[in-house]
């Protein structure tokens, strides 16, 4: 029942410990949330493709089976959203694509939340462990959805700037080679 919620929480403090450590890239609790959404929704979207021979983590049946009976083709909607999760785990690690990634996941995750109430419902076992109990899940889908759009500025103000390319002259000043550098004669 954890599992997922710690495929988050691990790799989310683990990166801020880093940034703790020194890592700038890890350094702001926003971009270590991000990246650790992307690290569980690797695991999350590879689900979707596993055959059920492997038996460390859900498989493609165990997804299809949470797919509620009104969704039309539900091998294919859970290839699509298996796409969906591993590329908005890279829009996430990619700073122009932060905040579309992040919104992105979190309508995802509104419209995935169908299946975890139909799975909680009908009793559906992932991976041979019972279905997580709507109690538990709710909450839990509120997280993934506050963290997607937090990581993705949504409520910060304001989305974090796309790095310029070549910025490193600092605030206020333009980057070697960029018009505003050049002196007016």
């Amino acid at each position: 029942m954890f599992d997922t919620l710690m495929l988050l929480l691990g790799p989310l403090l683990g990166f801020r410990l880093l940034g703790a450590l020194g890592v700038r890239r890890f350094a702001d609790w926003r971009v270590a949330a991000g990246h650790g959404l992307a690290f569980m929704l690797v695991f999350t979207g590879a689900a979707h493709f596993v055959p059920d021979t492997v038996t460390v983590m859900p498989g493609h049946d165990d997804m299809v089976a949470m797919v509620p009976p009104f969704v039309p083709f539900p091998h294919l909607a859970v290839y699509a959203t298996g796409v969906l999760e591993l590329l908005g785990a890279l829009g996430l690690v990619v700073a122009r694509t932060r905040l579309a990634a992040g919104v992105g996941l979190a309508v995802l995750f509104v419209l995935m939340f169908p299946a975890n109430v139909h799975a909680a419902l009908e009793d559906v076992p992932l991976n041979g462990d019972p279905a997580t109990p709507l109690w538990f899940r709710i909450p839990e889908q509120l997280v993934f959805i506050a963290v997607a759009l937090w990581a993705a500025g949504v409520g910060a103000g304001r989305a974090e700037p796309a790095p310029v390319r070549g910025d490193a002259a600092g605030p206020g000043r333009a980057p070697t080679g960029c018009p505003r550098s050049r002196r007016r004669r």
